[in-house]
């Protein structure tokens, strides 16, 4: 039976898998599966390749073992998210009882995780679940130019200590958290984002439990820019919708 229009439409992109791990038979194992179940694989083998894949092909989802000899794949995940491909969903594969690695990969801005040994059916239910997460924010929402020194109101993001320093020049750490959520607020300016394109956009896991951390994670970072309980000189609440950062954003490149 022929799938009914509307779905043939969604189906003509295919998407592009790169599945990264030093394992030979378990990349090669992965990327079997995904490609039977319809999806387009690369495979590498360490960060070299991945970079070579991403850097030559547009790639959807990047899945990432974590236990990997030379540059690990915490190491790539966090270098991935401060470049140019820092957009990319990533899925690490996990140890199955090492709870620190999953926190980490986390905080260095993995979309979620799998833990060793896996089924490859629950691996297949992630991949799609983030990669339509992905795909909840409007198609006008698009992620800003890399640049090191990024402007606002009387602040200014450094993205590659990840602080802010203000006016006098002091420098104020922020948590990889905030540091996560600020720069979707300033790559979205003057744009309301649901708690759902938020919690997509800074954690991207299925989130029952995390249904009001955004809203925490909203209210330290208004602390740390000053804003107050009633101006919202930053961050403004929008009834019943979400928040939109309300500044305008200036790319400063290298310069101090």
């Amino acid at each position: 039976v022929a799938a009914p229009p509307e779905l043939r439409h969604m189906s003509s992109h295919t998407d592009h898998i790169l599945v990264v791990d030093d394992d030979r038979d378990i990349r090669q194992m992965v990327g079997d599966y995904l490609k039977r179940n319809g999806l387009r694989v690369s495979l590498a083998a360490d960060g070299r390749e991945m970079r070579g894949v991403l850097d030559t092909s547009d790639v959807d989802l990047v899945v990432l073992d974590v236990m990997m000899p030379g540059e690990d794949g915490l190491s790539l995940c966090r270098n991935l998210r401060a470049g140019k491909h820092r957009a990319v969903p990533v899925v690490l594969l996990t140890a199955r009882d090492d709870e620190t690695d999953r926190i980490i990969g986390l905080e260095m801005g993995a979309d979620d995780y799998v833990s060793k040994p896996f089924s490859s059916r629950e691996l297949l239910a992630r991949i799609n679940a983030v990669i339509r997460r992905a795909r909840m924010l409007p198609p006008n929402l698009q992620v800003s130019e890399a640049s090191r020194w990024i402007g606002f109101g009387d602040w200014r993001l450094d993205t590659t200590a990840r602080h802010l320093m203000d006016k006098a020049g002091t420098a104020y750490p922020l948590s990889g958290a905030e540091f996560r959520l600020l720069r979707v607020f300033i790559d979205h300016p003057q744009r309301v984002l649901s708690r759902d394109q938020l919690l997509n956009l800074t954690q991207g896991r299925d989130a029952e439990v995390f249904d009001r951390s955004i809203d925490l994670l909203v209210s330290r970072l208004r602390q740390r820019l000053g804003d107050g309980a009633r101006e919202q000189t930053y961050i403004k609440t929008v009834r019943s919708e979400g928040y939109v950062f309300s500044q305008t954003v200036v790319l400063e490149g290298e310069q101090p």
